[in-house]
């Protein structure tokens, strides 16, 4: 027993610590422990820095660039190539068809989407620095591009004469879907074009943090409204009925409202092929999910449904019987290089700008999914120079805009994959596509490809549930999601993602404006203070009043700081100084009509005379010139106790004022003047203010500011609360007897003329003119 209380000796002075040390002013603590002001490099410094370059720093800066020079070295062939070879097939077959798929949404012949899962991968495998991402085709992405290509390109523009089409003998009008497709095929790549070039710029001028004010509710919002817009994108295509092409505020509304009125146009076989592609994938999907610890390779659902699927329509002919929709015709090889229109820039900078954004966003976010999980960093700047060259490559060979995919990188990841060895074998895959087995998906049908874009849509539907587990953890966060989700739906992807960014910047303004501030007391016995209101043993200091300001001050948020002060103390400091203007003024007229008898103990009312004192305030002033002694005397007057005038005087029962500025960052020019302003209208009803737990860059900001004169000065600043509130303790043992909130006031009842008093207002020459008027009272 006595050992066991021994043993617990230890623990319990470890509970406790004891510290002794002075308090500490900021002028004190300065002056004990010798400031060292930082120096800012030299111009010289900085360009030496800069410009400085040794064989290592080449090296540095080459792998900078050059990401596979730092993991290609150590790549273990005997661990990871069999991995990388069975993840680069599995991930180049799903690649494949969602490139097929994914080229539906952009707005371009499907054959396209398989140049879009192509060419990107061979430049980041050599430029990125995430080790798992898949890059090719992403369905948000592919939508944003298919708007603005159906927006610079659409059917109306290309109508002719039936007449005039090859084998036509009727009279109409049909749209000519060559020139239709040619010209979509070239605005998609000069968009991919105009996208890298943005990329590569962003990425050259290091501002990769521009990622980060896409909160993670934002990003969630807006993928859902996009999987809502690519889900009735591709529902008109698995029904195989003909709309018109919508585009800006409403038209997925538009779209959805003509697709259900023509409804009764269906093709029913195209409709029985995407609801089982859409059951069988969707079935298959989480039997993946569920037994991925026992099966150890995922189901390539999507391939085998494919190729179902070609065959069934191949030999049941369902485009001559069933009038079904079918691939027709996919380019065999590679086309040439085509250099882009550049007088189309003009009309795709808005939208290439969004594009690029929200394409690294994903891939980034993506990619530190795995790099965390596996233990490397992504780089953001290289990341933005990767994806930005890869589409300017990738433009160039009629590609579309490329990004990562959420399903395709889980396949490769969970397939094995550990470097981007796997990605340049999936492209490996889908150059063979491109090659030699194009010809033979020309008879699937587009309702399939349709299906397995929307069965690859669960994810993103799912993050709907996130709302009630948001709205629980931080209302404003639910709140962004939501705004995002339903702007994104009415304005369209591009307005609808601006319009949610410019919500969460607004949504972080207001709560700068309107920050958290409260009163705080002290825990009886410890140097520990927190919010009165939030604990029952807080006691405040007697005549102190502390009041915690938790965010940074600046020109909005002012007027804040200053109703927050009136409801931690419990009155307005510039009242108080005119109501006790009004009530010496009152005094003064009526000492002079002999009605009061100014004594060194205070006011009183001269026997047998009616006081007059209690006049309402309303009552005009008399100004008549009334003999009084000629004699001077000294007055005190508390202003806590019942006057002889009627004017009702809010009472001050503090001495001291602590201003806790621990959570306040930064200070602006007009929040330096107007704490300055605040300090003397509460030093004006002798009421000191004091500043406590401010951060060191407060002081040089407010040096650099010429806060500090003969007045305010750095000793009402302290490093702690607790500092300040024992200095005040020790000013009040040390002063006088005297109430500090007594006033002494000389008269000279010599003087015929009242002195003059006017109302004062917030501005630094008024506030001298009121001082003046108490120093002619006071003596």
């Amino acid at each position: 027993m006595a050992a066991g209380e021994r043993a617990a000796e230890p623990l319990a002075e470890l509970s406790h610590y004891v510290v002794a040390r002075p308090i500490y002013s900021e002028a004190g603590f300065q002056d004990e422990n010798e400031r060292r002001p930082p120096l800012p490099p030299t111009l010289r410094e900085r360009a030496q820095a800069a410009c400085s370059c040794s064989k290592k720093r080449a090296f540095q800066i080459t792998k900078s660039f050059l990401p596979i020079l730092e993991w290609l070295p150590g790549y273990r062939v005997k661990e990871w190539l069999v991995s990388d070879i069975i993840s680069g097939v599995s991930t180049g077959l799903v690649a494949t068809l969602q490139g097929l798929a994914y080229a539906l949404l952009a707005s371009v012949p499907v054959g396209y989407g398989l140049y879009s899962a192509f060419f990107p991968i061979l430049t980041y495998f050599f430029l990125g620095t995430s080790r798992h991402i898949s890059v090719g085709p992403f369905p948000v992405v592919s939508l944003m591009v298919g708007s603005v290509v159906l927006s610079m390109a659409p059917d109306e523009n290309f109508i002719i004469d039936s007449s005039n089409a090859t084998g036509a003998n009727s009279t109409g009008t049909v749209v000519d879907t060559e020139s239709r497709d040619a010209q979509r095929v070239l605005i998609a790549s000069t968009l991919t074009f105009l996208v890298g070039i943005l990329q590569v710029i962003f990425g050259v001028l290091q501002i990769g943090f521009i990622v980060r004010y896409l909160a993670d509710p934002l990003v969630g919002g807006f993928t859902t409204a996009a999987a809502f817009q690519v889900f009735v994108s591709q529902l008109k295509i698995v029904l195989n009925v003909s709309t018109k092409n919508y585009n800006g505020v409403l038209s997925i509304i538009y779209t959805l409202i003509e697709t259900f009125e023509r409804i009764g146009t269906t093709n029913i076989a195209d409709l029985i092929a995407g609801l089982l592609t859409i059951f069988i994938c969707m079935v298959v999907k989480e039997i993946n999910d569920r037994f991925k610890h026992k099966i150890p390779i995922p189901i390539p659902i999507e391939v085998i449904v494919t190729i179902v699927a070609t065959g069934i329509s191949y030999a049941a002919d369902l485009e001559n019987k069933y009038n079904a929709g079918i691939v027709k015709s996919i380019p065999r090889g590679f086309l040439p290089p085509e250099p882009p229109d550049v007088s189309l820039f003009s009309q795709m900078i808005a939208a290439s700008f969004s594009i690029a954004i929200v394409a690294y966003a994903i891939a980034v976010s993506v990619g530190k999914v795995y790099a965390t999980k596996y233990g490397y960093a992504i780089d953001g700047n290289q990341e933005f120079i990767a994806f930005g060259i890869s589409n300017i490559f990738s433009g160039a060979f009629s590609c579309f805009v490329a990004t990562t995919a959420l399903s395709r990188t889980a396949v490769q990841e969970s397939t094995g994959g550990k470097t981007q060895v796997a990605g340049i074998i999936s492209a490996g895959i889908v150059l063979i596509a491109i090659v030699a087995l194009g010809k033979l998906l020309e008879p699937l049908q587009k309702s399939v490809l349709a299906a397995v874009v929307i069965a690859n849509l669960k994810g993103m539907f799912m993050q709907v549930f996130d709302v009630p587990r948001l709205w629980r953890q931080n209302k404003v966060d639910a709140m962004i999601w939501v705004f995002t989700c339903v702007a994104s739906i009415i304005l369209g992807l591009d307005l609808g993602l601006l319009a949610g960014l410019l919500f969460g910047l607004l949504t972080v303004v207001l709560r700068v404006q309107f920050p958290s501030w409260g009163g705080f007391g002290n825990i009886p016995g410890t140097d520990i203070y927190k919010k009165v209101k939030d604990y029952k043993n807080i006691v405040e200091p007697e005549g102190v009043k502390i009041l915690r300001f938790s965010s940074p001050i600046f020109y909005a948020n002012i007027d804040g700081l200053k109703s927050s002060l009136k409801s931690t103390v419990g009155f307005d400091a510039v009242k108080v100084y005119n109501k006790r203007l009004k009530a010496l003024r009152k005094i003064q007229k009526l000492i002079k009509k002999g009605k009061l008898k100014a004594t060194k103990n205070g006011i009183i009312s001269e026997p047998g005379i009616t006081n007059e004192a209690f006049e309402t305030d309303e009552e005009p002033e008399d100004n008549e010139d009334l003999q009084v002694p000629t004699k001077e005397v000294e007055i005190q007057v508390d202003w806590n106790s019942e006057l002889p005038v009627k004017v009702n005087i809010p009472k001050v029962p503090i001495h001291s004022l602590i201003l806790d500025f621990g959570a306040v960052t930064f200070l602006d020019i007009v929040a330096v003047r107007s704490i300055k302003t605040i300090i003397r209208e509460f030093e004006r009803i002798d009421v000191r203010v004091y500043f406590a737990s401010y951060q060191d860059n407060l002081i040089s900001q407010l040096e650099r500011s010429a806060f500090f004169d003969d007045i305010v000065r750095k000793d009402i600043f302290f490093l702690t609360v607790h500092d300040a509130v024992l200095y005040i303790r020790n000013q009040m043992t040390c002063s006088d007897s005297q109430d500090p909130i007594f006033e002494k006031i000389s008269l000279m009842q010599e003087s015929k003329e009242p002195i003059e008093f006017t109302e004062t207002t917030r501005t630094d020459d008024e506030l001298d003119v009121q001082e003046e008027a108490m120093r002619r009272l006071a003596s």
